[in-house]
């Protein structure tokens, strides 16, 4: 067997020795076998965080609703599940997801384990819905918990208590989205105008590839209801509204994305960027995020823009959003509204390692901090002190799992040091 790579092709796994169980029980024997072992979920992570050079399980055999309570709002599903998947049975039933990442195909316990997405001022990260969960500890035992005190510590785990299983999700009332896109939003409007333009809808993103000052697209998706007839204003801060569908990448066709326009829709066919039948096979692209406190916008764009040089040629696109502050200890989002500067850069890591340090250094005085599961260079002593809960985390990691069973290179690195 060949070793394996990610969704991007641009990590290779360390093991050859993959897994796939089909039940919990399976998982349990599993545990008890081996000595060390990570899991897998869809493979969007773009460095180490889920490798091993032991044993790797992959849970995508695992991926059914467990139980549906339509009158609690709540949904149970195995840890395997694609948030794809989910949007298809939550259709007709009433009920929704708070959110979304701008790719569906995404497992949930994945997304939530690294608290992966979260758009919009009022919006938690994909992590923040999750009320219950199971998973699977060192010694083979399944492991309950509810509590909020403790979920807050387990949810966003980075796979170092044990193999999740099922994730309890708290839902929402189903709503309507409308998407409209505004094009040529200058740096100083966005820059004098931030809190204003993040609150003008349900969730926003703005777009530039740092060519010029300017951002290039801005994405308003608002919720609406069925009596609603809102006519689009002309003009968003200077930007104009676009009369055609918009791919964030200026030449790229927009028939993969999301329904623009005014269209109202479902809120799973207008929260992603692209459409839930889209599914691209390799992603043929580097990702890096850096969350910062929301005040820090306007400064931490002016830093930014200093290297937009050095930037320009080696990017796909660039996007920011907001997301809402939250109390899970090694969320990226921890007791801060914060926004989200995500890259997308060219499948060139020797030239993007060259620049990440540089743009590291000027969100430093804003505590950027890296998403867990995207490419970075931060030392890991600066990574440790951005977590005030960290040394709480690294207590409870010892206690589930005093052997390290379930540690990797990646988390000896940037939790224990």
């Amino acid at each position: 067997m060949e070793k394996q790579r990610n969704w991007a092709g641009n990590y290779t796994y360390s093991t050859v020795n993959w897994h796939a169980p089909e039940s919990v029980e399976q998982i349990q024997q599993l545990v008890k076998r081996f000595n060390h072992v990570k899991v897998v979920g869809t493979r969007h992570s773009f460095n180490s965080i889920a490798d091993s050079s032991d044993q790797i399980m992959t849970l995508e055999k695992l991926n059914k609703v467990v139980s549906f309570k339509r009158s609690e709002q709540k949904i149970t599903v195995e840890a395997g599940m694609k948030y794809s998947d989910l949007c298809h049975y939550l259709e007709g039933t009433g009920l929704a997801l708070h959110n979304l990442a701008s790719l569906p195909h995404i497992s949930v316990a994945g997304a939530c384990a690294t608290a992966t997405h979260g758009s919009g001022n009022q919006n938690g990260n994909l992590a923040t819905v999750v009320s219950a969960m199971e998973f699977v500890n060192a010694t083979g035992e399944v492991i309950y918990e509810e509590s909020e005190e403790k979920l807050n510590a387990l949810v966003v785990g980075l796979g170092g208590f044990g193999i999740v299983t099922k994730l309890t999700l708290d839902l929402v009332p189903e709503y309507k989205i409308r998407q409209d896109v505004y094009e040529n939003l200058s740096l100083e409007e966005f820059q004098k105008n931030f809190h204003t333009i993040f609150s003008s809808a349900y969730s926003v993103s703005v777009f530039t590839d740092w060519s010029r000052p300017v951002f290039k697209q801005v994405w308003l998706k608002r919720t609406v209801s069925d009596e609603d007839m809102i006519e689009a204003e002309s003009e968003f801060f200077g930007a104009k509204l676009s009369t055609k569908n918009l791919h964030p990448i200026s030449d790229h066709g927009a028939e993969h994305c999301t329904e623009q326009l005014g269209v109202s829709g479902s809120w799973h066919d207008r929260i992603p960027h692209f459409r839930m039948n889209f599914t691209p096979s390799s992603g043929k692209e580097l990702q890096s995020e850096y969350i910062i406190p929301r005040a820090y916008t306007a400064d931490a764009i002016t830093a930014i823009g200093k290297l937009r040089e050095q930037i320009a040629p080696l990017l796909l696109i660039c996007e920011i959003r907001s997301i809402a502050a939250d109390n899970l200890w090694m969320s990226m989002n921890y007791k801060q509204d914060s926004i989200g500067i995500h890259f997308t850069w060219k499948d060139d890591w020797e030239a993007v390692k060259q620049v990440l340090p540089k743009i590291e250094e000027q969100l430093a005085p804003f505590n950027a901090r890296p998403h867990w599961g995207k490419l970075f260079t931060m030392a890991p002593d600066q990574v440790r002190s951005l977590y005030e809960k960290l040394p709480d985390f690294q207590q409870l990691l010892r206690e589930y799992d005093p052997d390290g069973k379930f540690r990797n290179s990646f988390l000896n690195h940037y939790i224990f040091g």
